[in-house]
């Protein structure tokens, strides 16, 4: 499949699980949780540990901020609110549902496709004066750099950083990977189509 629609399936997919009610998330955050697990341990594993503290600051502002019961009547000054704690596992719950998503994306998919995809979602920024090739090769410039450098292996101090230990040998010549659309992708782009025009209508 070619790998801008499979971008473009992530993105509608990420962007899905925003309308999804409480009850269906939280089958949805289990599922791609155990999926992420299962076929990249750890880069999602690497990913949720970057973003704990947003996870606890999420809790923290849910919790603590949202009027409503308090969820210890013992301690109403200090609880935080049932409403608040709802809201929270919510948000959180979306958070590692994305977080999960980037890591079997990233996992799953070559920088080189990753990046042609990306082109080939691009290509009408042309329309306001935006190059679509140069995004797409800096993109993967940057990527590639951080995939073959050794830092971010293991904790390092930030000074660590301004030393520039790549040497030339390191990067071979890069190559964007410009596919073509398939009779298979025409057929699910339409089906999705179809089907997105079905659940409006509903």
């Amino acid at each position: 499949m070619h790998s801008g629609f499979l971008l473009l399936l992530w993105f509608v997919g990420v962007a899905s699980v925003q309308f999804l009610p409480s009850a269906g998330l939280g089958l949805v955050v289990a599922a791609c949780l155990l999926l992420a697990l299962g076929l990249s341990r750890a880069r999602v594993v690497r990913l949720l540990r970057r973003v704990r503290v947003l996870a606890v600051a999420i809790v923290v502002l849910f919790g603590w901020f949202t009027p409503g019961e308090a969820l210890l009547a013992e301690w109403p000054g200090l609880s935080p609110t049932r409403e608040g704690v709802a809201m929270a596992l919510v948000h959180v719950g979306r958070l590692v549902v994305v977080v999960s998503a980037v890591a079997l994306l990233l996992e799953r998919l070559p920088l080189e496709r990753l990046v042609g995809g990306l082109y080939s979602l691009a290509r009408p920024l042309r329309l306001i004066g935006l190059s679509a090739r140069d995004v797409a090769l800096r993109l993967l410039l940057v990527l590639r750099f951080v995939d073959a450098s050794p830092r971010g292996a293991e904790p390092m101090h930030w000074k660590d950083w301004l030393r520039d230990e790549a040497n030339d040998d390191a990067f071979p010549p890069i190559e964007l990977v410009r596919e073509r659309f398939g009779r298979g992708d025409v057929a699910a782009a339409c089906a999705l189509v179809v089907l997105a025009l079905g659940w409006g209508m509903a």
